[in-house]
């Protein structure tokens, strides 16, 4: 699963940390097996979640769960995005 956003304000340092400090929530989901948090180094307000499930049913649990909404309180107040930037994407890894 790729999960991508852009930061319309000068919360990036601030978003980072959060993620760096993140509760770890979503490592006790059925299901879930780990996540990268990245940014490109050319655009440092995108953010890119990789997360990796055993099947793609899982992370729809958790992205409708109570757990899920916890973890976005996390994230710095006041934070706002670039409008239509949020994007998540299901694939098929079929080679390692």
């Amino acid at each position: 699963m790729i999960s991508r956003f852009t930061i319309a304000n000068d919360l990036v340092s601030q978003v980072k940390e959060a993620f760096r400090n993140r509760p770890h929530l979503v490592d006790k989901q059925p299901g879930f097996v780990r996540m990268e948090v990245m940014s490109p180094q050319d655009k440092p307000e995108e953010v890119w979640l990789l997360t990796y499930w055993q099947d793609e049913a899982s992370f729809h649990v958790w992205h409708k769960s109570h757990a899920y909404h916890e973890s976005l309180q996390n994230l710095p107040k006041g934070l706002k995005l670039v409008p239509k930037s949020t994007e998540i994407r299901c694939f098929e890894l079929f080679a390692e």
